[in-house]
């Protein structure tokens, strides 16, 4: 049976030229990185090496990089940090309504707190009007915290815009960036962020490492406090072979993201426009452009998307019916939602998101099955 991945954004096949960085440092070069004597100042040296290519990476200052374990923990870093390092100045945080659930848990608990957290709506295509930005921003406002892309429905933010507003207003802006991280270009100053969260799993790298970029002069908290390593502002002894594996991945995308990005383009519109022409009542959701080069997202009529994901696993394709971290759940995405579906509309997504990998001829296979499938359920469901 044919094996095909297309869930790229939930995670990412490690890189063979990643992999072969990192495997000095989990039994060769293997001290650490607080130790002053050879093993670990070795290691030392290559992390500072990494967070110098990954600084590179954006166009940050190495001093800016924080390695983190997560996207999870940068996200939580940057609304509880800035939240409890600020609120002498103000309590209100700004967030949209489709960011990750990491975003959107950490705010609801800082509103356990006494911080108060404003959601902006996003129009049909997921995308947030910097116009509304501008007119949540309050005295009392610290920071505003926008995905830079979707990694539901795969559509771009106005980013640079609205970190204009937020630098005019003195507020601080944060953007996670963990889905655009490495398949679009990304430099924090053009993009006016004073933070900003990555991934290395989502990107060809190992799980268990990633980043924060904190702007220099930026006033934030510690979530983790001890030994004082990563300049004090995330203790734990670090994930060198991880990080080192980021790094190498960093390195392998600046050379070869923009032919991917290419290639990754023609193919999501391939299976976008075979989806739409072989398939009655099926819609694309997110902005028909400004999306990322390798997301796909469509509800159709009449079916169930976890129907729709087990029959397409029974033939060898992997696929998912939104974000990775709530796929087990029940209710329908938040995301989804907020670009105005109806929940029934919800239940039946669909998202394949492409990468590295991904042949044409397993995007002409998915369109010759998923019509068969759709039609398949539609029956037994008896909506035909």
């Amino acid at each position: 049976m044919k094996k095909i991945y297309l869930d790229y954004a939930a995670t990412t096949p490690v890189d063979p030229r990643v992999t072969r960085a990192m495997l000095p440092y989990f039994n060769k070069k293997f001290g650490n990185t607080m130790s002053l004597h050879g093993f670990g100042q070795e290691v030392k040296s290559a992390l500072e090496q990494s967070r110098e290519e990954v600084a590179n990476f954006i166009g940050a200052e190495p001093n800016e990089i924080i390695f983190t374990g997560s996207a999870t923990e940068s996200n939580n870093f940057v609304l509880k940090g800035i939240a409890f390092a600020n609120r002498n100045k103000g309590r209100n945080i700004v967030i949209s309504s489709i960011e990750h659930p990491c975003i959107m848990e950490s705010a609801e608990w800082l509103e356990s707190q006494g911080f108060e957290i404003t959601r902006l709506p996003v129009d049909k295509y997921g995308q947030i009007s910097p116009g509304d930005v501008e007119k949540a921003i309050k005295k009392e406002t610290i920071l505003v915290s926008i995905i830079h892309a979707s990694n539901e429905i795969g559509t771009i933010q106005p980013i640079k815009e609205i970190g204009k507003i937020c630098r005019e207003k003195g507020v601080y802006f944060h953007t996670d960036a963990v889905q655009s991280f490495g398949k679009i270009p990304l430099d924090v100053n053009s993009i006016n962020v004073d933070l900003l969260s990555a991934s290395s799993h989502k990107m060809y790298g190992p799980k268990g490492a990633a980043i924060l970029f904190i702007r220099k002069g930026t006033k934030i908290e510690p979530l983790l406090h001890g030994g004082g390593q990563e300049m004090g502002l995330r203790s734990s002894t670090v994930n060198v072979p991880a990080v080192v594996g980021f790094a190498e991945a960093c390195k392998i995308a600046k050379k070869e993201m923009k032919k991917e990005g290419t290639n990754l383009t023609k193919l999501r519109d391939r299976l976008i426009k075979g989806i739409l022409s072989k398939i009655p009542g099926s819609y694309l959701n997110g902005h028909p452009q400004k999306r990322l080069p390798n997301n796909i997202n469509f509800w159709f009529e009449g079916v169930e998307g976890e129907s729709i994901v087990i029959q397409l696993d029974l033939l060898g394709i992997a696929a998912s019916t939104g974000s990775a971290c709530s796929s087990a759940k029940l209710e329908p995405s938040h995301v989804l939602l907020a670009i105005g579906l109806k929940h029934e509309q919800a239940h039946g997504s669909l998202r394949l998101t492409l990468g590295r990998w991904t042949k044409k001829s397993e995007i002409d296979y998915v369109l010759k099955v998923l019509p068969q499938i759709i039609q398949k359920l539609r029956k037994i469901s008896g909506k035909i």
